[in-house]
């Protein structure tokens, strides 16, 4: 073995999953405040639910349009290249929210772009800068989340690759822990910033992100040489990056990974959109309690990530196989999940906070447990366009989900949409026994 093909050192790899799991914690923070905002901008600007989730479906739109190129993307440049480059691009429309709004120049822009679009109804006073740059962001967050499961698909073995996963994406749930004492207890409900200024600064400070990322992150060439592959694969290596999007498409065990997502991505993506709205409007918390309420069910999270994705690789090692390791992982991780439908029957806040905190333990156990089995099926460097495929299909189902959540909120009420919440796992179950079937790797 020469030098260039050697693994990178144990601190070396465990530093890089700090760096993933710190970008994702910073896509969400940017991404949140949006969210954290929305009591103070629907108010402000006098939205109804519905027209905040137009918003939500044109982030949500952008994330789905975006999996696929973002996936062909970081195959083709490499991870470290590629989430530098959309690093840098979501920071920046971060940023430019602050100058959106009604009589703005980027709300002229926004519905100048939207009355290109058949059928769009009217919208209200400040709506449509919002809509053009949440799309954007959309477009560029996407690839955080492919770049991360990339990376390690290629650094880390099975026995420890749902660890490393669960590490990664914990980030996520941090990131949405933070954003809510951040930006409404602290910068808002303390230090009295306008909502102009909490778009602005912390994207700015968190840039600084990018360069311990220069600095640690092996370039392309490196990570050919250094990657991990499956035990077996259907196809070889080499012929890897010839399979076209339709064989990939066509495949029942891609098709059985998207369809996991497609039942657990609007899961979270719920509680990330509407869990603010819904302590302030549906239950009557105060701003500065509904910033610290909306951080501990993401905190329960992260810790289903952690803990998740540590128990799936125990899981794996006590039975001796990755196919009934990880299907153990995911069942117990959806029966967690599938408690949202509880909350309508339950009065008190700190009770409801608590049982929201476990359907997200579970909801993103499952989440590492994915990671780790998207290296079990394909080799990485298939990992960036299957991950696009799903990611494609987790954001498409995310951006009905959060539509039909403001007609129901409109209309019905939160009841029928944590009914809806909590039987999502169920399908996702499903998916798993029925579609991906047994976990090992793909052939095409």
């Amino acid at each position: 073995m020469t030098q260039t093909d050697a693994p990178l050192p144990s601190r070396t790899l465990w530093t890089i999953v700090g760096l993933l799991s710190a970008s994702i914690t910073i896509n969400l923070i940017d991404r949140q405040i949006l969210a954290q905002l929305a009591p103070l901008l629907t108010k402000a600007f006098s939205w109804s639910a519905t027209q905040y989730a137009y918003v939500g479906i044109a982030f949500n739109l952008g994330m789905m349009l975006g999996q696929v190129p973002a996936g062909s993307f970081m195959d083709r440049v490499g991870t470290k290249a590629g989430l530098a480059t959309i690093f840098v691009g979501w920071s920046a429309l971060t940023i430019l929210q602050a100058m959106a709004g009604p009589g703005t120049a980027i709300d002229s822009i926004g519905a100048g772009f939207l009355a290109l679009v058949p059928g769009m109804p009217a919208l209200a006073a400040g709506l449509s800068g919002f809509i053009l740059l949440r799309f954007v962001m959309g477009l560029l967050q996407c690839g955080n989340y492919t770049a991360g499961i990339k990376a390690l698909a290629g650094l880390f073995p099975a026995a420890n690759r749902s660890k490393a996963g669960g590490f990664f994406n914990a980030g996520a749930q941090l990131g949405g822990a933070l954003a809510g004492p951040l930006v409404l207890s602290l910068l808002i409900g303390t230090f009295g910033w306008s909502w102009q200024m909490a778009f602005a600064v912390p994207p700015i400070i968190l840039l600084g992100w990018l360069i311990p990322w220069f600095l640690v992150f092996p370039g392309k060439e490196r990570m050919a040489q250094i990657s991990l592959k499956p035990a077996a694969v259907g196809a070889t290596t080499a012929d890897a990056p010839a399979i076209s999007l339709g064989r990939l498409f066509a495949n029942h065990k891609v098709l059985g990974l998207a369809l996991i997502r497609i039942f657990t991505g609007p899961i979270t993506v719920f509680y990330w959109t509407w869990l603010p709205l819904y302590l302030r409007n549906g239950r009557g918390v105060s701003i500065v309690l509904t910033g610290i309420f909306t951080m501990l069910p993401a905190l329960f999270g992260m810790a289903g990530n952690i803990l998740g994705g540590i128990l799936t690789d125990r899981l794996v090692k006590m039975t001796g196989s990755v196919d009934k390791g990880r299907k153990l992982g995911f069942v117990g991780a959806f029966g967690l999940g599938a408690l949202s439908m509880t909350l309508p029957f339950v009065g008190n806040n700190f009770l409801a906070v608590l049982l929201m905190g476990l359907a997200l333990f579970g909801n993103q156990w499952v989440a590492a447990t994915y990671i780790g089995t998207v290296g079990d099926v394909v080799p990485q460097q298939l990992a960036g366009r299957v991950t696009g495929i799903s990611g494609l299909a987790d954001n498409g189902a995310s951006m009905f989900a959060v539509l039909y959540t403001g007609v129901l909120v409109d209309s019905y009420g939160w009841t029928p949409v944590f009914f809806g919440v909590g039987i999502f796992p169920f399908l996702a179950m499903a998916s798993v026994f029925l579609v991906l079937r047994k976990i090992e790797p793909a052939k095409f």
